[in-house]
């Protein structure tokens, strides 16, 4: 876009009475051209999860540059054992609730099982349904090369896409349980037909780092990491294993700074037992 274009269209925003990019007060929305400045720039991209609009709130105002709506909401929100049991109604449900909290960050969402592995045009539908009913900007689909085609049918129809190479949940029962991939040949061959077939992205999950430096290397497009080692162009974790909202297995890769389950915890045993002993409601909380 040429300057002329630019304030053609801001000119047409306000217009409307919307702000434009240029607004102090309507900060730059991170978007795919956005990520590939910053591969370019050497500026490392920030991705956690969210699930609801609490959260994606204070992680958008954390100036965090993408939020995903994973289905990994099946696992860490509605107690699942796998990925699997989230429905795309479940997904649009807490989509909908993290679009409307961010003002910067990008959201990227799932697409659950198996909107991702019925016919091409079903997973349109499914990818324009979650678009049209939220405030998101893209869909994550798993899979590399046997999913090109399917990648290529939702960019030309106006869906970007986020690709995932590596560890795929979604694939849990085929691979036979969540086991660190090493085929390098494999893993970058299916990062590069994403990226030929449009994906603005590729994340890489559960492979060696030095396998993950060479798919980074090999691309055009950023790579966002999750146990892939450092040489990626960005990370992202599950949010409630970062603040310690997790309980049993904590992946090796993950790094807890905080222990909002213990702050949790010491809050609702104070209050159990304030209300027990009689010193809540005190005089100050009742209405005269």
């Amino acid at each position: 876009m040429n300057d002329k274009s630019a304030v053609s269209a801001d000119s047409h925003l306000a217009s409307r009475g919307q702000k434009t990019a240029d607004s102090p007060r309507d900060p730059q929305r991170v978007t795919t051209r956005t990520l590939v400045k910053m591969r370019s720039t050497g500026k490392r991209i920030t991705m956690l999860t969210a699930y609801d609009f609490p959260t994606a709130a204070i992680l958008d105002a954390a100036g965090i540059d993408i939020l995903l709506v994973g289905d990994s909401l099946a696992m860490v929100v509605q107690g699942h054992d796998t990925t699997l049991p989230v429905t795309l109604g479940q997904m649009i449900y807490h989509a909908e609730m993290v679009g409307r909290a961010a003002k910067r960050a990008m959201v990227v969402v799932d697409l659950p099982f198996p909107e991702g592995q019925r016919s091409i045009d079903r997973s349109i539908a499914s990818a324009a349904k979650i678009l049209k009913k939220t405030r998101c900007h893209a869909v994550k689909l798993e899979g590399g090369a046997e999913q090109a085609s399917r990648i290529e049918a939702l960019t030309m129809a106006g869906v970007p896409v986020m690709a995932h190479v590596g560890l795929r949940p979604q694939n849990i029962h085929v691979d036979g349980g969540y086991v660190v991939q090493r085929d390098e040949e494999r893993l970058v061959n299916d990062a590069l037909a994403a990226e030929k077939a449009g994906a603005f992205a590729v994340l890489i999950e559960c492979v060696p780092s030095a396998i993950a430096s060479k798919i980074t290397q090999s691309l055009r497009v950023p790579t966002i990491g999750i146990g892939a080692g450092p040489g990626t162009n960005g990370q992202v974790l599950v949010v409630n294993d970062l603040i310690g909202m997790t309980s049993g297995y904590l992946p090796r890769f993950v790094t807890q700074l905080a222990d909002v389950k213990q702050v949790i915890t010491t809050a609702a045993t104070t209050y159990r037992d304030a209300v027990r002993d009689g010193s809540f409601p005190a005089s100050s909380h009742e209405f005269k």
